[in-house]
């Protein structure tokens, strides 16, 4: 890794793929909670056998650093994923766990210290693998129907300060202004958008749809997470899309 950062721990978890993959398969960065009381138990699933789960790198709840498989094996952490045309995501991307109790157990921000050592490991590997801010990504992106991490609290505003990831540069107050707005929306535009976006729009009934709405929010609009469109989110992901 960088020198800039700290000095890891190393655990190593016995869930992976065998087979090593080249540096230049590595194209996507994936950020999970880990939807855990506490560390102990979160690094005790990780590294069992029979868990069929683990990822690259694992952050405490202190903002520690400890390693969890080397970047060439393929952990397991995304499950069945999609992004865009590719699927499986865990054969081309490097996972994060980030210790947090998740909805399940009480949902918390993510620490100062946490977000530190995230930012540190996170520059460090989009340098090291040439990573492309748009395939910086929440387990919920890859997995709309089936995960919700890492949630709303995660600071994606934050790491896109910090030059990781993407966000919207549309002017807060005017957003603001069309929150709830519903006038002369169309569902099957703004799930075009999100599908050229990356998204999995695939959907059977409203309820699906009003999840994939909801994890768009998370990330994108964390102050209403409501699963109804409205004129902000709209814009929101148009302004995405159109991003260079």
């Amino acid at each position: 890794m960088q020198k800039n950062v700290e000095k890891m721990t190393i655990n190593y978890s016995p869930n992976f793929d065998p087979k090593k993959r080249t540096k230049n398969k590595i194209k996507y960065l994936i950020f999970h909670y880990t939807g855990m009381k506490n560390d102990k138990l979160a690094i005790k699933k990780l590294t069992n056998f029979n868990s069929n789960v683990s990822c690259h790198y694992y952050i405490t709840a202190y903002g520690k650093i400890i390693k969890m498989l080397p970047d060439l094996y393929i952990a397991w952490h995304a499950g069945k994923s999609k992004w865009g045309k590719r699927e499986s995501l865990n054969k081309n991307s490097i996972g994060i766990e980030i210790s947090n109790p998740g909805h399940k157990h009480g949902y918390r921000k993510f620490n100062s210290n946490q977000i530190k050592c995230l930012i540190k490991i996170s520059r460090s590997l989009i340098k090291k693998y040439k990573i492309n801010k748009k395939n910086i990504l929440g387990h919920s992106d890859i997995a709309p129907l089936r995960k919700i991490d890492p949630g709303e609290k995660f600071p994606w505003k934050i790491l896109y300060k910090n030059k990781i990831g993407i966000w919207h540069k549309i002017n807060s107050k005017k957003l603001k202004h069309l929150r709830r707005k519903i006038i002369k929306l169309n569902f099957i535009e703004f799930l075009n958008i999100l599908k050229k976006i990356g998204y999995d729009v695939n959907y059977s009934n409203k309820i699906q749809l009003k999840k994939i709405i909801k994890i768009f929010q998370m990330r994108y609009r964390p102050e209403l997470v409501n699963g109804k469109l409205d004129l902000e989110c709209y814009y929101i992901a148009k302004s995405l899309y159109n991003l260079k």
